[in-house]
């Protein structure tokens, strides 16, 4: 499949610019589904780098772990390796919500990245940067590196992360960067406006990094790992706490320096440009908005077994160093504390991304695909679950296969990718559980059971994590079999009530038989029993609202001359371009009206 040109060593079947969590899974995706892939980083010795927080996980980034690892990427054996301590978030709440986050080494997780590609067949390893890409009759067929050389093929992905056209800004002061320490990738972002995709400007931050030596760690609350924690790779059966966070909080000092410094503070001098993460606000912001609370929450997380730098979670800033250091030594436990690196703010350049397919494969440029922040997403693990489904498309692309699109009641994957697409994103797009209509149906505990067949049949889902997977399948059918047939169903009709478990008033004859089922599938029975009867009317809706999905939009439908639809509905499905109707009532001021005349046309 390699592209015809003299330089043997010029070519590939696939091109994957940037090595952060998006880049590592589309490249093992297209290498590992055998075609002939490459790499592009800046640093080799930042793959898989953790620029932010040191973790992988958290409210509803759980879900997305366990789904790129069911399709057969590697995140989920990456942190299940080198995770430090494990916790499940939201146990109080109910099933759908409940997630997984474990804090890494983050020194050992890069490692481990690295060994994994260097170790992937037909995965080559290239350190440079990309000046712009190649583009031939509408098509990308490779990319020029900044040395001058070409690199041909059929596919290219992009995975820039926040390097492109990239900001640092400490206080008044900043400089051109990608993250610090690495240069910023200044030219490839007007390649991509001299080939008619529009970008936008974003922002996101980080806090300083503490001497963990200079933390009075006896002066506050413990926060340790949970020991019966599930593992977030199905291959994988046992993970290892190794040590805890620890808990403090901001207080009305540290509110007034920073309310009093806030015209040394980017954000609020008009001097950052782009829009920043509603979700993950700066301390800065969350002082200015929330004038009325009187302490934030920080979870201070070490960051590597080999360091004694420490991350002050809740705390990213951009002030200038002399407030940063200021303001923390009000907070209690930090008195004398001493930063070793100085928290900062990132602008960066991203395309909308209504510009991109379900496949996300550009609409303006055949075969190229868009990954990660450059997609206006933040969070490792967003990045990570559109990594892999661009890998998997470039694939289907080249072999003249169908895309792997999942849909939103399949995967939070799919949620993810038809909230771009449909909806585009102004700020740092991030996964919420509260974005999912289905999340009864998207568990984290049932990811294998939704998305490990499409793995399979891709190629891409390994042996041995198949195989567990069928196991589990297994014990969970014989396990609710079991139940159902067990004294006339006594047990199951008992499970379906709030206050019963299997861990209640059980007899010791039924306790041996339960003992014989792995306790996560006990577990996973347990929540299917009760709360089928909301599975079942989801799934309902889920069939009432396919017809919908099913009914194709032509594409070359002109809507500019269908009788009813306004100036803006027109405008919005003609730059989206939906493929079904379904997909064009999820656009943003699509209206139920508007819906009705695209069904009318599609019946006529």
């Amino acid at each position: 499949m390699k592209n015809k040109n003299d330089n043997e060593t010029n070519n590939f079947d696939v091109i994957v610019v940037g090595a952060g969590h998006a880049g590592i899974e589309a490249s093992l995706a297209a290498a590992r589904m055998g075609l002939n892939a490459a790499v592009i980083t800046i640093n080799l010795d930042n793959i898989g780098q953790m620029s932010c927080n040191p973790a992988i996980g958290g409210l509803a980034k759980g879900h997305l772990v366990r789904e790129v690892d069911a399709l057969g990427g590697e995140m989920g054996k990456a942190i299940d390796k080198t995770g430090i301590q494990f916790r499940t978030l939201n146990t109080k709440k109910g099933p759908a919500v409940r997630s997984s986050r474990a804090q890494a080494d983050m020194f050992k997780y890069k490692t481990y990245m690295k060994t994994v590609l260097e170790s992937a067949e037909n995965l080559t390893i290239i350190q440079s940067m990309v000046d712009s890409l190649i583009v031939k009759n509408g098509k990308a067929a490779g990319v020029v590196l900044w040395t001058g050389e070409n690199l041909y093929s059929s596919a290219v992905i992009l995975t820039t992360g926040t390097f492109l056209r990239g900001l640092v800004h400490i206080g008044l002061f900043n400089y051109n960067a990608g993250r610090a320490g690495d240069f910023a990738s200044n030219n490839l972002s007007l390649s991509l406006l001299e080939n008619g995709l529009e970008l936008g400007r974003l922002k996101t931050g980080t806090t300083p990094r503490l001497d963990g030596r200079t933390i009075d760690f006896y002066e506050l609350e413990e926060q340790k790992g949970e020991e019966d924690f599930i593992p977030f790779s199905i291959a994988d059966k046992n993970i290892t706490n190794e040590i805890s966070c620890y808990i403090t909080y901001t207080n009305k000092n540290t509110h007034n320096i920073i309310l009093n410094d806030l015209d040394k503070s980017p954000l609020y001098c008009g001097v950052i440009k782009g829009v920043g993460p509603r979700y993950c606000p700066s301390i800065e912001d969350k002082v200015v908005r929330f004038k009325d609370k009187e302490r934030h929450q920080i979870f201070l997380e070490r960051e590597s077994l080999d360091s004694v730098e420490y991350y002050p979670n809740g705390l990213s800033t951009s002030l200038p160093l002399e407030t940063q250091l200021k303001f923390l030594r009000t907070i209690k436990g930090l008195e004398k504390v001493k930063i070793m690196r100085p928290g900062y703010a990132i602008e960066y350049d991203y395309v909308l991304s209504d510009q991109l397919k379900h496949s996300l494969e550009t609409k303006k440029i055949d075969g190229l695909f868009l990954a990660g922040q450059i997609n206006g997403t933040s969070g490792y693990e967003e990045a990570a679950a559109q990594g892999i489904i661009a890998g998997i498309n470039a694939v289907m692309k080249i072999r003249g296969e169908n895309s792997l699109m999942l849909r939103r009641d399949e995967a939070y994957i799919g949620v993810l990718i038809d909230d771009l697409i449909m909806l585009g994103t102004s700020e740092p797009y991030r996964m919420f559980t509260s974005r999912a209509e289905y999340r009864l149906l998207l568990r984290e505990d049932n990811a294998d059971f939704r998305l490990c067949e499409y793995g399979k049949s891709i190629g891409l889902l390994d042996e041995e994590r198949y195989s567990v997977y069928n196991y589990r399948l297994a014990q969970f059918n014989e396990l609710t079999g079991f139940l159902k047939t067990y004294e006339n169903g006594k047990y199951y009709s008992l499970l379906k009530r709030p206050d019963f478990s299997i861990d209640n008033n059980i007899m010791p004859e039924f306790r041996k038989e339960i003992d014989k089922f792995d306790r996560d599938i006990v577990n996973r029975a347990q929540l299917f029993i009760k709360y089928e009867g909301y599975i079942s009317r989801q799934k309902e809706e889920i069939g009432r609202l396919k017809k919908f999905e099913d009914v194709k939009l032509d594409g070359d439908i002109d809507f500019n001359v269908i009788p009813g639809l306004s100036l803006e509905v027109v405008e919005k499905l003609n730059k989206i371009r939906p493929g079904t109707i379904a997909e064009a009532g999820r656009i943003s001021g699509i209206t139920p009206a508007a819906v009705s005349i695209l069904l009318m046309k599609c019946r006529n």
